[in-house]
């Protein structure tokens, strides 16, 4: 039996006009801070290395290329204008990420995206504070330490445990050959997600930083503590991820090899190898100048200021209506 379309839109007028009113209160924000504007591609010639996301390739024929990837983030594009000199810029973008749906999760979703020349992770802390509380009109966050907040909500040091104590700690979520496959980072994620997170900015926001080296993505690594740990930060509310950003590695010879060690993660995994973004680690040779980035998810925003508890409310069309 076929079922009648349900062609009306998911989310109600007032969470619509709500979604109007933070799209201006962002464009005001970063007006008054002199931070330009920018647009960049949705359909990309490369997808991400990153093993823990897909992306979703698009069949397209134009000229004598052929084929793309929607953008799971519009990082390398904006980074591509960095390295030309724009200074520093935000853009306010549609991405898409394969097998995402959920409670919090859509497989289109909009993401704010801002890179702040000359700003280290502390300074763009501060101002993913300012324009995070603006909005919600809530307390500044705390911060805490990834270290210090496994040790407490997980009760294991996630820097000096072994790999079989991850292991055996995780196993009341899956079993001991899953957990083989995960490694180690893939227990440690799985921990944050059960373990941690949902004891996180209920009180207040709290920005958990100094993650593991292995975690750092696109972000620069120092020494603390005795350990490699990255200058990357996430924002919590009521157990809720809002954002990650970077203080961002410039080095294109390192950001290279990891992205040659993503291929070899994704290969292990049983996922197709990525080709690396030629054009943007040619920006990276080029120069890319100091900067701190991050990427924050507006639905989700918009989910804290209406107080609700699932990402089609707060959506015109999630995807079973599109």
């Amino acid at each position: 039996m076929t079922r009648e379309p349900v062609w009306q839109p998911a989310a109600s007028q007032a969470a619509l006009k709500s979604r109007a009113q933070q799209l201006a209160y962002v464009r005001g924000f970063f007006a008054q801070r002199g931070v330009l504007e920018v647009e960049t591609p949705v359909l990309g010639r490369c997808g991400v290395t990153d093993v823990n996301l897909d992306g979703i390739y698009a069949q397209v024929t134009a000229g004598a290329r052929t084929g793309g990837w929607l953008q799971t983030s519009p990082e390398y594009h904006m980074k591509r204008l960095l390295a030309a000199g724009s200074g520093s810029v935000y853009q306010v973008s549609r991405v898409f990420r394969n097998g995402e749906r959920g409670r919090r999760h859509n497989p289109e979703f909009s993401m704010l995206e801002w890179y702040r020349t000359g700003f280290d992770d502390l300074a763009l802390m501060a101002e993913v504070s300012d324009l995070v509380c603006g909005w919600l009109g809530c307390d500044r966050p705390a911060i805490i330490g990834y270290r210090e907040a496994v040790q407490q909500w997980a009760g294991i040091d996630p820097f000096s445990a072994t790999n079989h104590e991850l292991m055996r700690r995780c196993e009341q979520w899956l079993e001991p050959e899953q957990l083989a496959d995960l490694g180690r980072d893939g227990c440690l994620d799985l921990l944050m997600s059960f373990a941690v997170e949902p004891n996180l900015g209920g009180e207040r926001p709290v920005f958990i930083t100094g993650y593991p080296a292995s975690q750092a993505s696109l972000a620069r690594v120092s020494r603390s503590g005795g350990y490699e740990t990255a200058h990357r930060f996430e924002l919590y509310v009521d157990g809720l991820e809002l954002c990650n950003g970077y203080w961002e590695l410039t080095d294109p010879r390192e950001q290279r090899r990891r992205f040659e060690a993503d291929n070899e993660l994704r290969k292990r995994s049983g996922k197709p190898e990525m080709a690396l973004d030629e054009w943007f680690l040619a920006a990276l040779d080029t120069g890319l100048p100091e900067c701190s980035g991050v990427a924050l998810g507006l639905d989700r925003l918009l989910m804290l200021k209406l107080g609700v508890q699932d990402i089609s409310q707060v959506l015109a069309f999630p995807f079973e209506r599109a």
